[in-house]
């Protein structure tokens, strides 16, 4: 089977598996997206949902976020791992939001990147979620599968980024790689994975 029948064939299994694929990080906007995506580092999304109520009934906008301060933004989200470096980023980010940016969240890659604790996935992520541009964010479920199913070679993030932005239409990217989170999760875990019982492994060639 050639590479691109197999991404074909790959691509038919998720849209009929997850024909609609929600963003699985409770949000209203761009700014609580971002700031989502930040604490979902290192934590489930199950766990940051939990947590983001409480966070966000006291400071939902950049404005407000800066004024509460990392302090009490350490307390609340101490539950989701790494709360110093987490709660310095959110307010310092959101206070160079208010300052650059008049309060918003930039719809530029590069701008979103400058921000404190935001790196390419996180940026990647709100681009494509909260703005609609494509883009193709990598985490571990997708680097994972990737290597898995043949599509990358599995080297690193960046890599496996430019082999799936390579293999599959610019189009399909932002419902993609929310398909492949939720294919991994379900379907094809890191552990006591049963290649023969995957919707997607189970075809010969590309198990």
């Amino acid at each position: 089977m050639q590479i691109q029948e197999k991404c074909d064939r790959i691509q038919e299994v998720l849209d009929h598996l997850y024909p609609e694929v929600p963003v699985p990080l409770d949000h209203r906007d761009a700014y609580t997206l971002l700031v989502a995506v930040l604490l979902s580092a290192q934590c489930t999304d199950k766990r940051v949902n939990l947590v983001t109520p409480h966070l966000f009934a006291l400071a939902d906008e950049p404005r407000g976020m800066a004024a509460l301060g990392a302090e009490k933004i350490r307390e609340i989200i101490r539950p989701c791992g790494l709360s110093p470096q987490k709660s310095k980023a959110i307010a310092e980010l959101s206070r160079l939001l208010v300052d650059d940016h008049g309060g918003e969240v930039p719809a530029d890659m590069q701008a979103l990147e400058r921000l404190p604790g935001v790196g390419h996935k996180t940026a990647s992520v709100v681009m494509s979620q909260a703005f609609g541009v494509p883009a193709f964010p990598v985490d571990t479920h997708i680097h994972r599968l990737a290597e898995r199913w043949g599509l990358s070679s599995g080297r690193n993030v960046v890599q496996t980024e430019a082999d799936l932005k390579r293999l599959f239409p610019r189009e399909s990217w932002n419902k993609l790689h929310l398909q492949m989170i939720y294919f991994g999760r379900e379907h094809c875990p890191a552990r006591g994975h049963d290649p023969v019982k995957c919707p997607i492994c189970a075809l010969a060639s590309v198990a």
